[in-house]
């Protein structure tokens, strides 16, 4: 058992409250470290830290150019440390190594390209319609932000909010899952090596209740970027609002992944079971109702169905495992209560369809990768997000009904479309109504292209340059250059 401290002001700091929680392993289903319970009390230090550090000559008189060579070099750190970040990670999420570490290398990326753009952000000088004056606007930071990240891939989606927050000058104040907040405390421990001063960035563990909601509350808190569930995004949303933070919110999917009839299905079929299967379906972006053409239904599923089956459940460290355990218990319980739920509706089971056993292993919590046919789209099988290894199977006539429903939704993150046909794939994409699409591909982000959802999905956008922009405001300077005003009482 390693017992975690949190991260304040620069140093490993105990929880106020003097207790720690359990982090289970997935897989093997033990008890491997305690994380830090934290409360009220440490948020308000952590916050403060954060408040002093953001106001102190060390970090707000850096230049642009300074700050963003600190953060690129935080970035090449966390590609030296990243096989020791991504074994912490599985072990705490389950998720497989080969992803993970993947994943870690990749997020150096953000830190890189972030860190090159703080001193490109720039602002204008407006040709003004009034005499004697200049005018000229500047991008300036937020405060404080607060960071709050999920379990299913907590340090990737960490760089997406830290980097461009660290770039434009802000400090920050995560709070990671209480189920993965062991890697993000290691993270964070390197910091010191960048070079960043104390309090720039905090973690502060716990639950939702006691660390979340008194964070997105807090009135020197600034700026919310959260990923989540949608329920938890509300609360974020509602919270936000009293004092007018700017909020980030990227929240849950059902997205479509549709396949015509002139799809080169080989490449189709690759690119549903990496939209579903992969990371057992812990994904917001999963393409998980398959929208197929009544030509070639038949003949997809029996092939998917044939692929599918041969999914090597195991140890996530493991070069060799295909499907990795369930992140949580909860969710594990909720994945098989969703599974119950559609055979009820009259969803045809045809592959799965309950819990799996990895060889070795029985503690760990594994689902069998699982396929339901006849599903309507009415169904709560196609409506509600279930976040595991679930497929539902939606036939279509043409495009037009594909689109339909396909847009049927309360979500609105990804999309997925099928098709040789260039025409087609344009016209599809265009009338989807999701934040991404991808064509004859899926499950691909970059730190160059902007991501977030449509509708239940979110609000705002993350990576990408806009995205920096997030972390910022405008302020418009307005010099007088002519002589003075003959009437004060005359508006100009």
């Amino acid at each position: 058992m390693h017992t975690y401290q949190m991260y304040i002001n620069g140093q490993g700091c105990d929880p106020i409250s003097g207790t720690w929680f359990d982090s289970m392993d997935p897989y093997t289903g033990e008890c491997w470290a305690s994380i830090p319970r934290g409360n009220a009390d440490d948020v308000e230090m952590a916050v403060d830290a954060a408040h002093k550090a953001f106001e102190s000559e060390a970090w707000c008189g850096l230049t642009a150019t300074a700050r963003g060579k600190m953060v690129k070099k935080f970035g090449k750190i966390l590609l030296d440390n990243a096989e020791k970040l991504a074994a912490i990670e599985v072990r705490d999420n389950g998720k497989l190594y080969t992803e993970v570490v993947n994943q870690c290398r990749y997020m150096t990326e953000w830190f890189e390209y972030y860190g090159g753009l703080a001193d490109k952000v720039e602002g204008a000088v407006p040709p003004i319609d009034k005499p004697n004056v200049l005018n000229y606007t500047r991008y300036e930071p937020l405060g404080v932000c607060a960071c709050i990240t999920p379990w299913n891939s907590p340090l990737l989606l960490l760089a997406w909010k830290l980097a461009p927050a660290l770039a434009a000058g802000n400090t920050v104040v995560i709070k990671p899952s209480e189920y993965t907040s062991a890697s993000t405390i290691e993270l964070a421990k390197l910091s010191e090596l960048a070079g960043f001063p104390p309090g720039v960035i905090n973690v502060v563990t716990g639950y939702s209740s006691e660390v979340g909601e008194p964070l997105v509350a807090h009135k020197k808190v600034k700026k919310i970027a959260f990923t989540g569930g949608e329920e938890g995004g509300r609360k974020v949303n509602i919270a936000g609002a009293a004092d007018f933070k700017k909020v980030t919110l990227e929240l849950g999917g059902k997205s479509a992944n549709i396949v015509f009839d002139d799809a080169d299905l080989d490449q189709a079929l690759n690119g549903v079971i990496s939209g579903i299967f992969a990371a057992s379906g812990q994904t917001c972006i999963a393409g998980s109702r398959l929208l197929l053409q009544d030509s070639i239904h038949d003949e997809f599923v029996d092939r998917l169905v044939e692929i599918a089956k041969t999914a090597q459940l195991g140890n996530p460290m493991s070069e060799d495992t295909q499907i990795a355990p369930i992140a949580t218990e909860p969710q594990y319980r909720k994945i098989l209560a969703y599974i119950d739920i559609a055979k009820a509706e009259g969803a045809r089971c045809v592959l799965g369809g309950g819990p799996g056993e990895a060889a070795g292993k029985h503690q760990g919590l594994f689902v069998l990768p699982t396929i339901f046919v006849d599903v309507n789209n009415g169904m709560r099988i196609a409506q509600e997000e279930v976040f595991g290894p679930v497929l539902s199977v939606i036939r279509f006539k043409d495009e037009a009904e594909a689109i339909a429903i396909a847009n049927d939704v309360d979500y609105g993150l990804a999309a997925g479309v099928w098709s040789k046909s260039l025409d087609r794939a344009i016209n599809v994409s265009e009338r989807l109504q999701a934040g991404t699409v991808w064509v004859n591909t899926y499950r691909s982000t970059s730190y160059t292209s902007p991501f977030g959802g449509y509708k239940s999905s979110g609000l705002g956008r993350e990576n990408g340059q806009e995205a920096i922009k997030d972390y910022l405001q405008v302020k418009s300077i307005w010099l007088h250059t002519g002589e003075v005003t003959k009437n004060p009482y005359a508006r100009r």
